[in-house]
């Protein structure tokens, strides 16, 4: 049972990543990534990490996609083209993608997968996993942090336009 848990959750984080890269229009790519770190955060609960998959949904899902939607109303993107017909072709992945992420959640709160074999020996506790992190790894911890603030700084610079940047230089005509 536990493998085939795996296996949908697995493709449906796939099947998510696919539909992000291939959408025009940014904010449908944005929902769809949603829908792929739920699957991701699902998985990591699954493995018998239930802190990393907390935070795969308050952090990625929850901040960060806060993060690109507010970038790509800052950058004032237009959506592409939509997809011509009825409507219900356009809702149709989002919410077969949805339905198996409730799906597979739904069976994950039912049967513990901590008490499923052999996963119990790579269970690690939240303590464990926070002093690995934050002992052993707090170098990469940082420099991850500041690549999230030289991203956040760079995406204000290309949001500001060509003419703030050309006044700011001093070079308005």
């Amino acid at each position: 049972m536990t493998a085939a848990i795996f296996y949908i959750l697995s493709a449906a984080a796939l099947l998510a990543t696919l539909l992000t890269i291939t959408r025009k229009n940014p904010v449908h790519a944005v929902i769809y990534l949603v829908h792929a770190f739920f699957a991701l955060a699902l998985l990591f609960y699954l493995l018998g990490a239930p802190l990393v998959a907390a935070w795969e949904v308050i952090i990625y899902a929850g901040a960060i996609m806060v993060l690109f939607l507010f970038i790509i109303m800052m950058l004032e993107l237009t959506p592409g083209e939509g997809v011509s017909g009825p409507g219900w072709r356009q809702w149709l992945p989002v919410m077969l993608l949805g339905g198996v992420i409730a799906a597979c959640t739904v069976l994950l709160v039912v049967t513990d997968p901590r008490t499923a074999g052999r996963l119990q020996e790579f269970y690690v506790s939240p303590r464990d996993f926070g002093y690995a992190l934050f002992e052993k790894y707090a170098l990469a911890v940082e420099v991850v942090s500041f690549q999230l603030l030289f991203a956040a700084v760079g995406a204000f610079y290309v949001g500001r336009g060509e003419r703030a940047r050309r006044r700011a230089r001093g070079d308005e005509r």
